[in-house]
C-alpha cells in the first residue's frame, strides 16, 4: 500500500485574529475552532495569512500581510529576516521578548510542575545584536551560480539560505559571511567542506570542516586571508572532533566568567555559554542567589569547563564538580591548577544512577545544577538524598525545568523560592532560566 499523500492546504489568503505566541514564537489564532499556528504574527494583531500545512488537528500558516499592528512589533534589523531560520522574533520589541519568555517560565511551572513561584526575579538582559559567539554555519558550494552559500538553514527547511550578513553573530563573524563564501568559493575543495565551527574570544577561531585534503595552492589562500583579516585563526578538521588541527599558528581562547583574571582556557568546538555578557551576568547571580559561606561545600553537575566553578571556589567554599564529558573534566583541571584551586571535579554520566560514586555519598551544602534541554530528572532522586538545604537550577528549557521543579517539590521536599529568565538567546523562542530551591 502506497503512503497517503499529504493534504494539499486551501490556495488564498485568509483573515487571522491572533490571540497568543507559541512557545516557538509563532502567533496563535482559532479558525473554525482550530489551532493554527502563523509565523511572523503577534498578539492583538489582525492578518493576512497563507496555509502552509493543514492537519487534523492544528493548522500552520505564514503572515503575509499585517492590517492591524500590535504595539510590540518592530521593523527587523536583519534583511534575510523570514528567510533564515535563525531568528524567530526580530519583529517583536526586545522587552516584548522578555514578558514573552517570562511567560513561559511561569506557565511551565503551573501547567507542568504544578508549582508557584515565591518571588519572580527582574530579567538578565544585556546586548541584543552581535552577541552570539559560537555557532555552527553551514556551507554550500552551488554549481549553477559558482557561489558559496554560508550561514544558517532556511526556515522549515533543509536548504542553506543566501545570507549576506547575520546581525545576531559577533561582527567579526557575522558580517563577513560573503567573504567566507569568496575565500571558500576560491578553494580546490569548495564543494567538499560542509562545515565552519565558530567561536570567538580576542581572536576568531573558526574550524573548516574539510572532507578532502587541501592543496599547496588552498592552504596559501587560507593564509592570506588570515593575514589579511588579522582576528581570525583557522583549524582543520578532517574527520571526528579529535583531529581538529590549528593552520599555523593560533592564540590562545580564553574568557573570564566573572572577572578577571579567572580567565578560562577553551578549544574552539568546547561548550561555552554563547552569550557572554548573560554568561557573567548569570554567574553574578547564581552567586548572589546561594549566599555561601567559606568552608561550606557545595555540589555542581554539569560542570562544563567551569564556568560557575572558578567563582563558586572564589567564595570559600569547598566545591565538587561532575561533568559527563571526559575533555571537559580535564580541561577544567587544567584550569583550576593554572589558578591554583583546589576543586574537586569527576567524570560521571548524570543520565545514569551514580549511588555508589564516591563524590554522591558525600554531604552538601548547597548543589547548583545546569543541565542540557533534557533536563536532570534522572539525578534528582540523588539530589533527593543528599539533601542539601539550597540547590540553584540553571536552565535551557523551560518545560524540563518545570518537570523537575515538580519532582523537587512534591516528592524532595523543595520549596520553589525565586525564578528568573535569562535573555541568553535574543530574537530566538529560547528560554532560558534560573531558579532557586530551598529545603524546608
Amino acid at each position: 500500500m502506497g503512503s497517503r499523500k499529504r493534504k494539499q492546504p486551501p490556495a488564498g489568503e485568509f483573515l487571522a485574529e491572533v490571540t497568543d505566541l507559541a512557545d516557538d514564537g509563532r502567533g496563535v489564532a482559532r479558525i473554525n475552532g482550530k489551532v493554527t499556528f502563523i509565523a511572523d504574527a503577534l498578539p492583538g494583531e489582525r492578518v493576512q495569512f497563507r496555509y502552509v500545512r493543514t492537519g487534523r488537528d492544528v493548522d500552520e500558516g505564514q503572515t503575509v500581510s499585517v492590517e492591524q499592528a500590535s504595539p510590540d512589533r518592530v521593523e527587523p534589523k536583519c534583511p534575510h529576516f523570514g528567510l533564515c531560520g535563525g531568528c524567530a522574533l526580530q519583529h517583536l520589541a526586545p522587552e516584548a521578548q522578555i514578558r514573552f519568555k517570562q511567560k513561559q517560565l511561569l506557565e511551565g511551572f503551573a501547567r507542568i510542575g504544578k508549582v508557584t513561584v515565591g518571588e519572580v526575579a527582574p530579567p538578565i538582559t544585556g546586548p541584543v545584536w552581535g552577541y552570539r559567539r559560537r555557532a555552527r554555519l553551514g556551507v554550500k558550494y552551488v554549481y549553477k551560480r559558482e557561489t558559496v552559500l554560508v550561514g544558517f538553514r532556511e526556515r522549515e527547511s533543509s536548504f542553506l539560505a543566501a545570507l549576506e550578513r547575520c546581525e545576531v553573530l559577533d561582527p567579526r563573524v557575522g558580517l563577513k559571511l560573503r567573504a567566507f563564501g569568496e575565500l571558500i568559493a576560491s578553494l580546490s575543495l569548495r564543494s567538499q567542506l560542509p562545515q565552519i565551527e565558530v567561536a570567538t574570544a580576542e581572536p576568531v577561531a573558526l574550524v573548516l570542516r574539510v572532507l578532502a585534503p587541501p592543496t599547496d595552492d588552498d592552504l596559501e589562500k587560507l593564509r592570506a586571508f588570515a593575514s589579511e583579516h588579522a582576528d581570525v585563526d583557522f583549524y582543520l578538521q578532517p574527520a571526528g572532533p579529535d583531529s581538529i588541527v590549528p593552520f599555523g599558528e593560533v592564540r590562545e581562547l580564553s574568557y573570564a566568567p566573572l572577572v578577571e583574571p579567572d580567565r578560562l582556557r577553551f578549544r574552539p568546538t568546547d561548550f561555552i555559554q554563547i552569550n557572554s555578557e548573560i554568561s557573567k551576568q548569570a554567574v553574578a547571580q547564581a552567586l548572589d542567589w546561594l549566599q555561601l559561606k567559606p568552608g561550606e561545600r557545595v555540589l555542581e553537575l554539569f560542570s562544563g569547563l567551569g564556568n560557575f566553578s572558578i567563582p563558586l571556589a572564589r567564595t570559600g567554599a569547598q566545591v565538587v564538580t561532575v561533568e559527563g564529558e571526559a575533555s571537559l573534566v580535564q580541561r577544567a583541571r587544567d584550569n583550576v591548577q593554572r589558578l591554583g584551586l583546589d576543586i574537586e571535579a569527576h567524570k560521571g554520566d548524570l543520565f545514569q544512577p551514580q549511588n555508589d560514586s564516591p563524590w554522591a555519598k558525600a554531604h552538601y551544602d548547597a548543589v547548583l545544577i545546569d543541565p542540557p534541554r533534557a533536563g536532570a530528572q534522572e539525578i534528582l532522586p540523588l539530589l533527593g538524598k543528599i539533601g542539601a538545604q539550597r540547590i540553584l537550577y540553571v536552565s535551557c528549557h523551560p518545560g524540563t525545568l518545570a518537570r523537575d521543579a515538580g519532582l523537587l517539590v512534591h516528592e524532595h521536599g523543595y520549596r520553589l523560592v525565586r525564578a528568573g529568565v535569562m535573555d541568553m538567546f535574543p530574537h530566538t523562542a529560547h528560554v532560558e532560566s534560573m531558579a532557586l530551591f530551598v529545603k524546608d
